[in-house]
């Protein structure tokens, strides 16, 4: 069945309005503006989302400062972390709900987006662990009249700026670790995927969190996410997206001698010697790259093979890729859903048209899906390129494995490195030692043998070069939410030379 082009309206049909949420209440933006949440694969709006100005921003930022300087910030460690348990046990037992909304935001499929919905109450779990754990330290003085300690204490008020792909993932990787330092947020979801944010936000109060801990700025203009990552009244900003926002978010947050995180773009390489499990190669490729229709930062779009099983890996991909079922993404069938909004649609098509004027030969795929119509584009595999062809150095963010081949380990290494990011890479090999040898020679701040596209809490993420700075998950994200804070003890009670230093 054809489906109608994404953009088009509900006529003569309610949809559900959703407001900001700042300091516990929703209410309208100041303004009184609104703007429409389009579903990607039924091309209709769905929900009407408040459209946030820069006077928004201050009053979300003013609630985090008083939540962070009043009842959250009285609280001790073990009381963030019950909360936080509590929080983790009901993102759990709404995973229906949440997955729901992210399939009509976004597109992405629901069978990906429950499992992800499930697992990441963990992540919560995981960071309540620490959060009645942050410890000082006495440092040993060089003066017997000083003790000398450290205490951790939190950054203070963080912004987050979340993208369109994974947007409640991507938010707990910055929440929960915040939320264990004892920071307080206001976050600014994508405009194209804000509704499971705003939902999301309310299990919060549900939790029984102090009104303020999150805050919730939703909007369709840029300068919103411009207002919020300068703001002065920021003490961190964090940032999923692409590297040329997350280079002018730097820029803002710099101007304020704010500290950033950011998880960008990549253009991860897969690596396939010829002694790999094609078979196992394969489905790593297909999950590389197609899962999520090729829209994570993560994406192993390069696939760098072996000439002596270039030919049968392509094949084995083409074919798993051509009986790909696209589809309806709230299906539990379907294995690829449309691509998110049409901006990235139009991008991906533009990117499809560049290889092929750049001589690339189109094993399957190539185009849109006519037949579904909508923002649908079919699984690509693009051969026959060379290591400069745009599709093998730009991130597209969509269904599209462009592939090449390679003689000898260090010519695979070059291939592989031979790009300005450095987000994930894969291998593939039966051999022990090179699977070790190679993956650390991947210049990448993830990397996986043998599979692909797997995270955890307890595992940091984040990428080298223009993939972004600092990392998220694991034990040291907690460092990007917390400040050290020496403390000298004068023991003797003697009145020294104040001329000279102690």
């Amino acid at each position: 069945m054809t489906k109608p082009k994404s953009g088009s309206s509900v006529t003569g049909e309610q949809v559900e309005a959703f407001g900001l949420l700042i300091g516990g209440r929703s209410t309208d933006s100041l303004s009184g503006r609104t703007f429409d949440s389009v579903n990607p694969y039924t091309g209709q709006v769905w929900a009407r989302a408040a459209d946030a100005g820069p006077e928004d921003v201050d009053a979300a930022v003013a609630a985090a400062r008083a939540a962070f300087e009043g009842a959250w910030g009285a609280l001790t460690g073990f009381e963030r972390s019950a909360l936080m348990r509590r929080l983790g046990d009901l993102v759990a037992d709404n995973a229906e709900r949440l997955a729901r909304l992210e399939v009509s935001d976004s597109g992405k499929l629901y069978r990906e987006m429950v499992g992800q919905m499930k697992a990441m109450g963990g992540w919560y779990h995981y960071y309540a662990g620490l959060a009645d754990k942050i410890e000082g330290r006495s440092i040993p003085a060089p003066n017997p009249d000083y003790l000398v300690y450290t205490t951790r204490v939190p950054v203070g008020v963080v912004a987050a700026i979340t993208p369109w792909n994974s947007p409640l993932l991507l938010l707990t990787w910055k929440l929960a670790p915040a939320l264990a330092a004892g920071c307080t947020m206001v976050v600014k979801p994508s405009e194209h995927s804000p509704i499971s944010t705003v939902v999301f936000a309310s299990l919060l109060a549900e939790a029984g969190f102090p009104a303020g801990v999150l805050n919730v700025i939703t909007s369709q203009r840029g300068e919103v996410g411009a207002a919020l990552a300068g703001h002065p009244g920021v003490d961190a900003v964090a940032f999923t997206g692409a590297t040329s926002t997350g280079r002018a978010v730097a820029t803002a947050a710099a101007r304020n001698l704010n500290r950033v995180t950011l998880e960008l773009g990549g253009k991860s390489p897969q690596i396939v010697f010829a002694d790999a499990d094609l078979g196992a190669a394969a489905n790593g490729v297909m999950a590389g790259v197609f899962a999520a229709t090729g829209q994570t930062c993560m994406a192993g779009s390069r696939l760098i093979v072996h000439e002596d099983v270039h030919d049968e890996l392509v094949r084995l991909v083409s074919a798993r890729a051509s009986a790909m079922r696209l589809g309806d993404p709230q299906d539990p069938a379907t294995e690829m859903g449309p691509v998110a909004n049409k901006p990235q649609y139009d991008k991906v098509l533009g990117h499809l048209r560049t290889a092929v004027d750049e001589g690339a030969h189109v094993a399957c795929g190539g185009g849109p899906d006519d037949d579904l119509g909508g923002y649908f584009v079919r699984p690509t595999v693009l051969t026959g390129l060379g290591p400069d062809a745009t599709v093998f150095r730009e991130e597209v963010f969509g269904p599209v494995l462009s592939v090449h081949t390679f003689n000898e380990e260090d010519e695979a290494l070059r291939l592989a490195n031979d790009t300005p990011f450095g987000l994930a890479g894969g291998v593939w090999t039966k051999d022990v030692h090179r699977a070790h040898r190679v993956a650390g020679q991947i210049r990448a701040g993830n990397v996986w043998i043998n599979d692909y596209r797997v995270v955890a809490p307890s595992v940091p993420f984040g990428g080298f070069g223009d993939s972004g700075i600092g990392r998220e998950n694991g034990i040291a994200a907690m460092d990007e939410y917390l400040e050290n804070r020496a403390i000298w003890v004068q023991l003797s009670g003697r009145t020294r030379d104040p001329f000279v230093m102690g």
